[in-house]
């Protein structure tokens, strides 16, 4: 049967330009001595990839866009399937070591994807071996997935599904999912009356839709007038410029046990808690050294993944976007590392799915019912370099991965990163995948906006390595609430006798605004040995 886009996929396809580009690359390193005879050899990645195609409907599955976008694209079966012009190789140029190797990341990544076929790719670099920590003899797997196709969930599940839990060639995911009837393309005439019938009815459900969220979108917009609008708190930084088509990378990896140290230190503290933190320990030593913090914190938009756990549209095998966001303060404005985690800390814990995303998860509701031709306008409209909204500075995005070792073709899988879009306003993408006991810090930018993208990467460590060497302190009680002011007394009336105040310190509001607390003396800053580049 006809499987058609939905909007907030679409969406990505409407918003893609030549320097904004909306896929998203996973970065996987394979150390082939785990393989049978200790190599793997190019056409022994074909044959792996080929035997794992039906694991997920992406695989084969291509867009039929309408002229005009009439309406959202549609998936089609590719009747000229070939894997062999999905997957490339290469050999990293001298000297082959780490510079070397983000360049060509950022170089691949930059690329536009060839959108007449089905919507992924594999680029494998060999020539890693001047790379340390990366055993000899490794190669790298450079993994795109167009975000039409997937989200961060979807498409992590698509990678496992790809992989084996042994050397041997044990499937991760032992029984793939039922493969698509996707039919043949849609005719012309069912083409117009499939999109005629959805413009006549998208304004009935979108006013259906408007009227069972009425409450949210007023409550939502009365914070936003309260705030000072979209742009309140959100400072000007270099982040905040239209972006070009010269993609920078870098990465770094960390313990994920050194991050549950660290997050024991600040009670009610969680892991992507510990990331935000830990980004915003660096962005304030990054933006210190060039001299441009600004007084008020920068702001990072987090997604929030709305799969279900039960029901077949929740499933993570379902490919597509199932997600919202939230707007966080990532408190550059606080120098102590531990006074800025317990500030995002209880910032979270108010914010997520309670405030911030409430506006994000209003758009993707109504969204699905605004025509394909109109929605394509107004998305190129407010993600163009003249009316793009500057509602953010960076974008930091945490996803879960498989805490076990995992295998390409026999090799075992050693490091990944990941990669995601920037776009105009928002010129800095922190992703922060896991994988088997480790947590990467994958850094990417713009030629323009972020130049020294590696000096960022060390402030990515020191700011990590500030957390771990920060003594924890006994949090202080929260005072009592104080009562509501009496009303204002004559002159005739006596002067009251005034009431003790309550001792110790008031735990500040989530919305509040926190001063920044300088750090205690002589508090060592070693660089942590679990923070080293990768």
């Amino acid at each position: 049967m006809l499987k058609q886009l939905s909007a907030q996929d679409a969406q990505f396809l409407y918003t893609q330009t030549a320097n904004n580009l909306t896929h998203i690359m996973g970065v996987y390193i394979y150390d082939p001595s785990t393989a049978p005879g200790g190599f793997v050899r190019f056409k022994d990645i074909i044959a792996h990839v080929q035997s794992r195609v039906d694991s997920s409907p992406l695989f084969k599955r291509r867009l039929h866009r309408l002229p005009f976008d009439l309406d959202h694209p549609y998936w089609v079966e590719d009747e000229h399937f070939d894997i062999e012009a999905h997957i490339h190789h290469a050999r990293l140029p001298e000297p082959g070591d780490w510079r070397q190797f983000c360049i060509a990341v950022a170089r691949y990544f930059s690329k536009p994807m060839d959108m007449n076929r089905p919507l992924w790719d594999i680029y494998v670099i060999e020539g890693l071996d001047r790379i340390p920590s990366i055993p000899k003899g490794s190669f790298a797997m450079l993994h795109r997935v167009h975000h039409a196709a997937v989200d961060g969930a979807s498409g992590a599940h698509a990678f496992i599904a790809m992989s084996d839990i042994d050397a041997k060639g044990t499937p991760a995911i032992p029984a793939p999912p039922p493969p698509e009837d996707l039919g043949r393309p849609p005719s012309s005439a069912e083409v117009v009356s499939r999109a005629w019938a959805a413009s006549l009815q998208s304004p009935v459900k979108f006013m259906n839709a408007l009227m069972k969220i009425s409450p949210a979108v007023v409550a939502s917009a009365r914070r936003s007038m309260a705030d000072g609008g979209m742009t309140a708190g959100v400072p000007e930084t270099r982040f905040n410029v239209p972006v070009g088509p010269h993609k920078m990378f870098d990465g770094t990896t960390v313990a994920l046990a050194d991050v549950g140290m660290i997050r024991k230190k600040v009670s009610g503290a969680t892991v992507n808690d510990v990331v935000i933190a830990t980004v915003g320990g660096a962005l304030r030593k990054y933006l210190e050294k060039h001299k441009e913090l600004p007084k008020n914190s920068l702001v990072a938009v987090a997604p929030i993944n709305l799969r279900g756990k039960g029901g077949k549209d929740g499933k993570a095998s379902t490919p597509g976007n199932q997600v919202s966001a939230m707007s966080i303060p990532v408190r550059t404005d606080i120098a102590d590392p531990l006074d800025r985690l317990a500030a995002i800390r209880d910032y979270t814990v108010e914010a997520k799915e309670a405030k911030a995303g409430v506006s994000a998860r209003i758009m993707t509701d109504l969204s699905q019912h605004v025509p394909g031709a109109t929605m394509a306008a107004v998305a190129r409209i407010l993600t163009s370099e003249r009316f793009a909204v500057r509602g953010t500075n960076l974008f930091i995005s945490n996803v879960p991965g498989a805490q076990v070792p995992l295998y390409l073709a026999g090799a075992q899988l050693v490091q990944q990163y990941g990669l995601a879009p920037l776009a105009n306003n928002m010129g800095l993408f922190v992703a922060t995948p896991s994988y088997n006991g480790r947590i990467a810090f994958s850094l990417i930018s713009e030629r323009q906006v972020m130049p020294d993208i590696a000096f960022f990467r060390e402030c990515i460590e020191q700011s990590f390595a500030d957390l771990m060497a920060a003594e924890p302190r006994p949090e202080e009680p929260v005072a009592p609430a104080r009562k509501a002011k009496p009303p204002a007394r004559s002159k005739a009336q006596p002067k009251p006798r005034a009431e003790p105040k309550p001792k110790g310190r008031a735990k500040p509001k989530a919305s509040a605004k926190i001063a920044s607390k300088p750090a205690a003396k002589g508090r060592a800053k070693p660089r942590s040995p679990s923070a080293k580049g990768g």
